[in-house]
């Protein structure tokens, strides 16, 4: 039986209109692709959905890798690389 494909990770910058936060974590994200491989990048606008509201309210901007927070307000790029680096083949338990 084969390994399943892994599906391909996905950021999501959620944000709010006139965030200046949220436009420096937006261009400090394009710096970094220039120098990594990073997955596609989605921008939600966190007022445009009640449930984004409610879960993140005024903590914008949000980076989230596969649904899953990376980081609010500053974008931490160590934890971004960290969580993006391939896990590590397992070997056989001895």
């Amino acid at each position: 039986m084969s390994p399943q494909p892994v599906p391909a990770a996905r950021l999501t910058l959620v944000q709010r209109h006139d965030c200046e936060l949220c436009e420096t974590m937006a261009k400090e994200l394009a710096v970094l692709a220039r120098r990594l491989i990073l997955p596609p990048l989605e921008l939600v606008d966190v007022d445009s959905d009640p449930v984004l509201r409610r879960r993140h309210g005024l903590h914008v901007p949000v980076l989230l890798l596969d649904g899953v927070v990376v980081c609010r307000h500053r974008l931490d790029t160590t934890e971004l690389v960290r969580l993006l680096r391939p896990a590590p083949p397992h070997g056989p338990l001895t």
